[in-house]
């Protein structure tokens, strides 16, 4: 969180997560398995946050 006397702006990496899950549903159901795109979707979002988070906790 950034504080009073923290000036430096922090990235939102849940918004990956947010946004794939429901795009990994449906593109998993356009091809019949939609928990397995919702997953993958999931799966791919966290790895991103997760990225983003290791990229800014360097600075």
């Amino acid at each position: 969180m950034n504080g009073p006397g923290n000036s430096k702006a922090s990235s939102a990496g849940g918004c990956f997560i947010a946004g794939l899950v429901p795009a990994g549903a449906v593109i998993g159901g356009l091809l019949g398995q939609p928990s397995i795109g919702m997953l993958s979707g999931l799966g791919l979002g966290i790895a991103i946050a997760i990225a983003i988070w290791l990229r800014e906790r360097k600075r």
